[in-house]
């Protein structure tokens, strides 16, 4: 599988790198195996640099996206969290842009429809674009328009010359995905109505930094950013950040309310990118000191699991999440320390967790098995599994969450 190195910054152009964090050579971090498969496993370059151009944090090299998202492992209505704040936006903004039946909302990377379907429960006109074949396919059986495809400046541009503008485009998770960003963020300009907003979320460089948020460096998420490097992305293709809020999901994201540049920034902007000033995100030093506390928590978390696995207590870990991925191969957790991984979706139970080969079962397994300590991987959604698993919990069992520090739950 090809590996692109990157000789300049994807965003600015810059050569100018500074390292920020290097977790070896790692497996593609959805790359599941069927059990028993002894064929080679692929692995690659997984280390963080940062522009000093503009700041922007990105991978050293990259895997092309049809490798990784033709078909995809990841369901984002398997998480009742994701579903219930979609519902709780889609309501706010057709409020807030009274939207009606004449607008459209687009969505990139729309997943199984867990956004759209809202929308149409409210009668706004929705359309998805996705570029996993399998996944879209799940959304149309649910009754959400979804094209499979890639969402570029072209692609983009067809829709405009179709009547396709859109009032609202949402993108979720998706701007750390794209290598070739400029042209994804000229295809918002291009698709998206005079007075329209797009609202993306993405995961926040400064909650990533600060709370040791390692496992969620993987090879599809090519960018890690903050409002500074995002703003100069987005100038370039005449836009702005008009508004910025901070929400938890994901361990802490940012959602930007993007509009044409003529649209005037809102006070969070400029307090948050003076916040980024002081904390440091433009300097060297800001990434040294995370990349040392990175190696103190493996050092602490693989101390732990070992100790208890010396002492004869059972280790078993909880969500097949492509951060549980990066964390036991980053970690040297594998079969002989965690005895399986238990996960809600279908789509993976049966299969190994790879480079590590430790079974994924179901959710339920958990309890009947009960292990003396299960490792939170999916620690995003702490709170919810928590809940799901309250009957383990009750019966002795207890989680172990890894990041940002320790804590027994």
């Amino acid at each position: 599988m090809p590996f692109d190195v990157a000789r300049e910054c994807r965003s600015c152009s810059s050569s100018d790198f500074a390292p920020v964090l290097d977790l070896g050579v790692q497996p593609l971090a959805n790359g599941y195996r069927e059990p028993g498969d002894v064929s080679p496993e692929a692995r690659y370059p997984l280390a963080l640099v940062r522009c000093r151009g503009c700041s922007l944090v990105q991978l050293t090299g990259t895997i092309p996206p049809k490798l990784m998202f033709d078909t995809y492992t990841y369901f984002s209505s398997y998480s009742s969290t994701m579903v219930d704040s979609m519902r709780v936006l889609a309501k706010r903004m057709t409020a807030e842009r009274q939207l009606t039946s004449t607008d459209l909302v687009v969505e990139i990377g729309s997943n199984d429809g867990y956004l759209l379907q809202h929308y149409l429960e409210l009668g706004i006109p929705v359309l998805g674009v996705e570029p996993a074949q399998n996944v879209a396919a799940v959304a149309r059986q649910a009754g959400v328009p979804t094209m499979t495809d890639y969402f570029t400046a072209s692609l983009a541009s067809e829709l405009a010359s179709s009547g396709q503008s859109a009032s609202v485009i949402h993108a979720n998770n998706v701007m750390a995905h794209v290598p070739r960003i400029n042209d994804f963020v000229a295809g918002i300009c291009a698709a998206l109505r005079p007075d329209g907003v797009a609202v993306v979320e993405t995961p926040y460089l400064v909650r990533f930094v600060d709370d040791r948020e390692f496992d969620t460096t993987y090879h599809e998420h090519v960018f890690y950013y903050s409002l500074t490097a995002l703003s100069s992305l987005l100038e370039r293709h005449g836009l702005t950040v008009s508004d910025v809020e901070q929400i938890p999901l994901h361990g802490g994201s940012l959602r930007l309310f993007i509009q044409h540049a003529t649209h005037r920034c809102s006070a969070r902007v400029g307090e948050l990118l003076e916040a980024e000033r002081v904390q440091g995100v433009t300097t060297d030093e800001y990434y040294r000191d995370f990349a040392n506390r990175v190696q103190e928590l493996k050092t602490e978390v693989t101390d732990l699991i070992r100790g208890l696995r010396a002492k004869g207590a059972t280790v078993a870990a909880y969500g097949a999440a492509a951060k549980g991925t990066v964390l036991l191969n980053h970690f040297g957790l594998d079969h002989t320390a965690i005895d399986f991984v238990a996960d809600r979706s279908v789509h993976k139970q049966g299969l190994v967790m790879p480079g590590v080969g430790i079974p994924i079962v179901a959710a339920e397994e958990l309890e009947a098995r009960r292990p003396d300590y299960t490792l939170l991987l999916a620690w995003n959604f702490a709170d919810e599994i928590l809940e799901q698993q309250h009957n383990y919990r009750a019966a002795g069992g207890t989680f172990i969450i890894p990041v940002p520090a320790i804590s027994l739950r």
